[in-house]
């Protein structure tokens, strides 16, 4: 049931009658081993995945803006378009397809840039005992608060950890059931070229800096994957994390080696972090911003305020996005399972078990997640959110459009989170930008183009280097199909302005070029050519195998998609009518869908067989 309250929409998903109560929480009954096992917090720029650990407690900690390099190049493949017309007779008159792939690699450019860590915070606290017994470590996602507990020798321990989005602070709060029971040493590290430095008696500087250029941990060459300076005197940008103790008794001190406290009730922890990144075509050596300042100001702000204010206005920040959607499942099992931790209730429920409270978990823990880490004024979701411990991560962690990045936003419309999506928008309108270039360098076309693969410098082109597989790297639908999420925006919002001003024009550019790029086969449709259906292969001939063809499904479809969402909104603004007439014409005149043979919508224009039916990307 959608109704519309004062521009806003509520979305509310109610099967059923239930418990409104029921906790919205992941907990477990020990520490995590692994990092895939820590449990992920953020305020849409400082991300941390806190391992809930006892002697040692381990806090990875992420900056959203904090990658590798810089503003992408240009000109980095001028004969690019001198390929195109050969890839397209290889193609559609001689259908070799073997030359069609040596070809189209002929057409790629440099690798997107790497999210990068910011650094680790460990805690190792000093007990008489080394016997642990209550342990409980949670993540309220309902209230995005991460909850340690446990007890030595008679004595609770807590830890409370959450990350305010309003106050720009990642907090802890370590308590004793007994006075003058926190004797720790806190200390902080990167894998990123770092200094530590101790002011006074109560904080600790992280600075360092990032690689100038970060190879994808699945490209190998002869050449050091990671570059830490280059000649450019431009990339690699700054970055640093400054931290706060206050306590309400004992005592601390600060040394290279960190923080220490000791005799402690009750301490407060009050992190910050920034980089130098400017924006997406900024040096961030050269033009990029004060992260000292910045990290500097956001601290001194938090420490005027209390623990339950900070709580308080992180609560009320967050509460504001979360609590638009109601989402509750009869619980036909009537709670036999809650009561087991969540990695225990998940194997259940893959045992066959059925939980509905862990299908509401999930659905909730989505939003959760689309809220920690894209906020308005923020970077994107990445392919691991915010959160990343690797110096090469998997793909880079960038993100990845043919699939990755709109999965991301798809709940953000449909479940009550519109404002997330602004981080999206802006960088299609930095693609945008780089795209133009893009079109024009690469294919001597017009409008605005970007592949399957970006990065916080918005990078547009074909990646690979001459050597990436094309079924990924020379696929250029990426910006058609974000293209979609402005016209989901719109739907949903019904904003006019947003329409007129932002996703019109945007969709209109990716329409220019993809009317260039179209071209017309031998029956009058028009067709892509070079087409891949990403990541896919097709079997032809006598045991032969391709990913480069004509016109596939997907490519087909996101068009048409495209040139019928700007089609309407040129309607809806009673507005540039002769170019919704042309595109009206053109989209009447796409390659059509075809049935196969054995009653299978083709995923390329002829009848060829899926190598991997089961691939991930479907």
């Amino acid at each position: 049931m959608y109704k519309k309250i004062s521009g806003i929409f509520c979305f509310c998903l109610c099967f059923w009658k239930a418990d409104a109560q029921t906790p919205l929480k992941l907990w477990y009954d020990k520490p995590a081993a692994v990092w895939t096992e820590a449990l992920p917090l953020g305020n849409g720029r400082i991300g941390v995945m806190d391992f809930g650990g006892i002697q040692e407690a381990l806090f990875q900690l992420n900056e959203g803006t904090l990658w590798s390099g810089g503003p992408v190049k240009t000109n980095i493949n001028p004969e690019a378009p001198g390929y195109l017309p050969l890839i397209r007779k290889a193609l559609m008159k001689d259908q070799d397809y073997e030359k069609a792939i040596a070809l189209t690699k002929k057409m790629q450019g440099v690798f997107t840039e790497s999210y990068m860590p910011l650094g680790d915070l460990v805690i190792r606290q000093h007990f008489q005992d080394t016997l642990v017994t209550n342990y409980y470590h949670d993540l309220n996602i309902a209230n995005a608060v991460a909850t340690t507990r446990f007890t030595i020798d008679g004595t609770d321990y807590q830890r409370e950890v959450f990350i305010s989005a309003p106050d720009r602070v990642m907090v802890i709060r370590l308590t004793s059931s007994g006075r003058h029971l926190l004797n720790f040493d806190l200390a902080s590290k990167s894998i990123l070229h770092f200094q530590n430095e101790p002011v006074g008696k109560d904080e600790l500087i992280m600075s360092g800096r990032a690689p100038a250029h970060v190879d994808p941990n699945y490209h190998n060459s002869n050449k050091e994957p990671v570059i830490w300076n280059d000649s450019s005197g431009c990339n690699g940008m700054r970055f640093q994390l400054r931290l706060k103790a206050i306590l309400k008794d004992g005592a601390s001190s600060a040394n290279d080696s960190g923080l220490h406290v000791r005799n402690a009730s009750e301490v407060l922890l009050l992190i910050t972090a920034a980089t130098s990144f400017n924006g997406f075509d900024k040096c961030p050596l050269k033009d990029g911003k004060d992260e000292k300042a910045l990290s500097d100001a956001d601290l001194r702000k938090a420490e005027q305020k209390t623990f339950q204010d900070l709580l308080d206005r992180h609560l009320q920040d967050y509460h504001h996005y979360f609590n638009r959607v109601s989402f509750v499942l009869r619980d036909s099992t009537e709670g036999k399972f809650t009561s087991l931790p969540t990695d225990e209730r998940l194997k259940e429920y893959s045992a066959g078990n059925y939980d509905p409270g862990i299908e509401t978990l999930y659905f909730q823990f989505g939003r959760y997640l689309l809220i920690s880490c894209s906020r308005p004024g923020g970077t994107p979701a990445n392919l691991q959110g915010i959160w990343n411990k690797e110096l090469r991560p998997p793909w880079s962690s960038n993100f990845t459009i043919n699939i990755n990045t709109e999965m991301n936003y798809w709940p953000a419309e449909v479940t009550n989170l519109t404002e997330m999506h602004e981080p999206l928008f802006n960088l299609v309108r930095e693609l945008s930008i780089t795209g133009t270039v893009t079109a024009r360098q690469f294919y001597n076309m017009n409008g605005w183009v970007a592949h399957h693969n970006s990065d916080i410098w918005a990078a547009s082109n074909p990646v690979g280097l001459g050597s990436g597989d094309p079924r990924w790297a020379n696929w250029m639908e990426g910006g058609n199909w974000l293209c979609r999420h402005l016209w989901e925006h719109y739907r949903f919002t019904q904003d006019k302005e947003f329409l007129r001003s932002t996703a019109y024009p945007l969709m209109k550019g990716a329409a220019v070029f993809c009317l260039d790029w179209l071209v017309e086969d031998r029956d009058g449709w028009l067709v892509t050519a070079p087409s891949v259906s990403p990541e896919n292969v097709f079997s032809y001939g006598k045991n032969k195998v391709s990913d480069v063809s004509v016109a596939t499904t997907m490519d087909i479809s996101i068009i048409r998609d495209l040139f019928n969402n700007p089609i309407q909104a040129s309607k809806e603004l009673d507005m540039d009518a002769d170019f919704r007439e042309l595109l009206i014409k053109k989209e009447r005149k796409l390659f059509p869908l075809h049935i196969g043979k054995k009653g299978n919508l083709q995923e390329w224009n002829q009848d060829y067989d899926d190598v991997e039916v089961h691939h991930r990307h479907v």
